[in-house]
């Protein structure tokens, strides 16, 4: 497969079939959705039963992957420590996944992968959220794992990410995460693409920005200067694009999707979507429907009403500037074919996160050009009245010169990503 270099001078990573990866993004909504609206329709009681119940066959449902810890403390409230959470996004050809790639079509894939790899951290307090995203081509050690059928597969010590959900599902995924970052893993969540189209209706679409006409024959995507709002076919095809922006590479595509999650952010924490019990309901319906029709798989740790209770309040306040997505950071390996993890830069990240330590972008938005920051958004006004200009709480800063403050760690530039607080655009091809 030929590659072409890029602006810089490198080869970007190969371009595989025209739709082999369709990136169910979106379909992180399917576990998020169900975390968020089962946190609060329990806790104000509106459908709470009907919820509550369903929630139940999902737990029944629940895989291991090694040390699942399902105890759970006797009250409902915020999750107590930090949380690590892998969610993977599979290309899954089975049942209506097909007829959404032309990979499943014409017979031209293999097995179920990866194509999506999420790492999502939540801090201890003071709360914040990292989400690190994973690229598919990235060479890895991939550990010895088991199958759920009992099937044993051995370490491999160069493989495609993508491979490791192949070989032996949702655990062997989370064990080679593990291995490549060092971090422990306690929740999981592996999820199809056919509930993209569902729960991008479910919350009412998401605001995109597009800097430039877009027209991609491969994923049939056509859409004009501006913003949009997508859902449906179009937010799927959105999130598969690779072709028509930035330098056509699987890195480009990756910053696409971060600008859609943290738009998404933003619509669920400023827009209402929080607090209208019958968008909550039906996009908790939605979520849990897709896990009962076994598009989605959660860990054992993950399957339970109450966890998910408490991860969800866990981030409902978090700042937006809190919120960051990032790359791991790769190198383009020889050929230009595939990526390879850059641990050093690496760690600089995750010693920040155990550490619980703000952290302050140095890079641009994208590794493959595909997104630019054109403004930054708001935090939503929040539900106490505000005081009289009179009488109003002096700074605490002011008065408490001894207020402690934290210094953020910088990243090194090869961590590309933007925050929730930054609003991005998508650039065409150049």
């Amino acid at each position: 497969m030929s590659a072409r270099t890029d602006r810089s001078g490198r080869q970007p990573v190969a371009r595989h079939g025209v739709l082999r990866s369709p990136n169910p993004f979106l379909q992180i909504l399917t576990v998020l959705g169900a975390i968020v609206a089962v946190a609060v329709l329990s806790v104000s009681a509106i459908g709470a039963y009907t919820v509550w119940d369903a929630a139940q066959a999902v737990s029944d449902a629940g895989v291991s992957i090694g040390d699942d810890d399902t105890t759970l403390p006797p009250a409902i409230g915020e999750v107590e420590g930090g949380v690590n959470m892998l969610i993977v996004g599979t290309d899954s050809c089975e049942g209506a996944n097909a007829a959404l790639s032309t990979a499943c079509m014409n017979d031209d894939t293999e097995g179920e992968r990866n194509d999506v790899t999420l790492l999502v951290h939540i801090s201890d307090a003071p709360r914040r959220v990292t989400v690190v995203s994973f690229p598919r081509d990235m060479i890895v050690p991939i550990p010895a794992c088991t199958g759920e059928d009992g099937t044993q597969y051995s370490a491999m010590s160069a493989q495609m990410l993508n491979v490791s959900y192949m070989y032996g599902g949702l655990s062997c995924s989370v064990a080679t995460i593990e291995n490549l970052t060092g971090v422990d893993i306690t929740y999981a969540a592996a999820t199809r693409w056919s509930g993209v189209i569902k729960m991008s209706d479910a919350i009412g679409g998401v605001d995109v920005c597009v800097a430039d006409d877009i027209s991609d024959s491969h994923t049939g995507l056509n859409l004009t200067a501006g913003t949009h709002t997508l859902q449906g076919v179009e937010a799927l095809q959105f999130l598969r694009i690779r072709h028509g922006i930035g330098d056509g590479s699987d890195l480009g595509r990756i910053s696409n999707q971060q600008q859609f999650m943290s738009s998404m952010v933003r619509k669920l924490q400023s827009d209402g979507v929080l607090s209208n019990p019958a968008t909550l309901f039906n996009l908790a319906t939605t979520a849990v429907k897709q896990v009962t029709e076994g598009q989605v798989v959660l860990s054992k740790s993950l399957a339970n009403p109450q966890r998910m209770v408490q991860i969800a309040m866990a981030v409902r306040s978090v700042p937006y500037s809190d919120i960051v997505f990032v790359q791991y950071p790769t190198v383009y390996g020889e050929g230009g074919a595939r990526v390879q993890p850059v641990t050093e830069a690496a760690d600089v990240l995750f010693a920040a996160l155990a550490a619980n330590q703000p952290l302050q972008l140095t890079g641009s938005t994208s590794d493959g050009y595909g997104t630019a920051v054109v403004g930054e958004a708001t935090a939503p006004p929040t539900a106490e009245t505000p005081a009289p200009a009179d009488t109003a709480a002096p700074d605490a800063t002011a008065t408490d010169p001894a207020a402690p403050t934290e210094t953020a760690v910088a990243l090194p530039p090869s961590i590309t990503g933007q925050t929730a607080a930054q609003v991005t655009c998508t650039q065409a091809e150049r």
